[in-house]
This record gives C-alpha cells, structure tokens and sequence, in this order.
C-alpha cells in the first residue's frame, strides 16, 4: 500500500467557500493511487471542509446566509471573545461542519459525484493562512 501526503496552504479572503478540488484532483493524480482513499484534513478550529454543490453559486451563498442566522456575531451571545466577536461563532460553525473529509479514489481519480465539489469555508471575517493536509493511501 502507498501513502502519500501533502500539504496545501491557502490564503483565504475572510468569510467565504473557497472552491479546491481542483488542487486535491492535482494532489491525487500526482500520488499514482489509481484505488483507495484521500483524506482532506483542515487544521484549523475556525475554519471547515465541506463536500457541496458546485454548479449553482446560490447554494453557497444560501448556506452561508443559513449558517449567518443559525449562529450569529452579535458580540452577546458568547463568552469566549479574546480574538473579537467572530471568533466563538466561528468555531461553533466548524463543530456544526467538518475539519476532515474522507473522499474515495477510483482509476486514480477522486469518486466525487458529478455536482460535488469540496470547498474550505473560512469562518472567520479577515483573511488568514490556512493548512490543508491532504493524505493519500491505496494502491
């Protein structure tokens, strides 16, 4: 069996879905597995993956517009607020998501569905550098 891992550092431009399949697609084809499984791990604590729609931009927009109402920044809700008011919010919508993807690969090529693409949502409203480690095993 073969393991392969990489790491992809992302800068993203504060609150929003940042589309990066392409550079998982690049990171699979690169490690020669034609069958097993990549894990796409975030490794951070406001900030998250998901697997979505990537056809229609309204999805996106329409989750992060849910996910604004179902955990607001309103600077009273929470006690934790030592990096300003959208730090615990934050962290609440990465708990509600996911830091780690387990996505199969099949004749060397992620097995998303043809409408899905995986995305890294930052939760927080400035830009930060972000970890993404992408770990490779299979045949």
């Amino acid at each position: 069996m073969t393991h392969y891992q990489k790491v992809l550092r992302l800068k993203t431009t504060g609150k929003t879905l940042h589309a990066i399949s392409p550079k998982v697609e690049e990171i699979v084809a690169a490690s020669g597995v034609q069958l097993g499984l990549c894990t796409v791990f975030v490794r951070h604590t406001s900030a998250s993956l998901i697997i979505q729609e990537n056809a229609d931009p309204d999805v996106l927009r329409d989750l992060s517009s849910f996910f604004a109402k179902l955990v607001p920044e309103d600077g009273r809700s929470y006690i934790h607020d030592a990096e300003g008011p959208d730090d615990m919010p934050a962290h609440i919508r990465s708990a509600l998501t996911q830091t780690s993807l387990p996505i199969p690969i099949t004749r060397g090529r992620l097995a998303l569905g043809i409408w899905q693409g995986i995305y890294l949502w930052e939760h927080r409203q400035r830009s930060h550098q972000r970890e993404v480690t992408i770990h490779i095993s299979g045949e």
